[in-house]
């Protein structure tokens, strides 16, 4: 249930940690592979619909994908030696940017839309934080 215009839904934020992981694990896998990585921004798929929300997915499908991807970043990140964390990168929205910046912010976003889904799930209207 959508709670009001620019909130996305429990499910939509279920869906989008779900479809990100690939990417994240794309980018952790670049940091073994490459000496000196180059990323761009990661945008959504442009199939989201007008108030860009993400494509709902069926969630038992979405927590078995986040999960499945989790153990295969944690298997990844664990194997990476300190050579490996020290490594930076490119990144046009950051002035730095390493693997061990990647996932703090991933370990931030997951956060943020896990508060947010709690918030959906437990404030009233009144009270429900507005990003607009």
């Amino acid at each position: 249930m959508r709670r009001g215009h620019g909130f996305w839904t429990i499910a939509e934020h279920v869906s989008h940690l779900a479809e990100v992981q690939a990417m994240l694990f794309e980018r952790f896998q670049r940091f073994i592979d490459e000496t000196h990585p180059e990323f761009v921004p990661y945008i959504p798929k442009d199939d989201q619909d007008a108030s860009n929300t993400p494509l709902v997915m069926n969630m038992d499908a979405a927590l078995e994908r986040f999960a499945l991807y989790r153990h295969k970043q944690l298997d990844l990140l664990e194997g990476a030696d300190n050579s490996i964390w020290q490594k930076t990168a490119i990144h046009p929205e950051y002035e730095s940017y390493s693997l061990y910046i990647l996932v703090r912010h991933v370990l931030m976003h997951d956060y943020w839309h896990m508060y947010r889904m709690e918030e959906l799930w437990l404030t009233r209207d009144a009270y429900l934080t507005k990003l607009e």
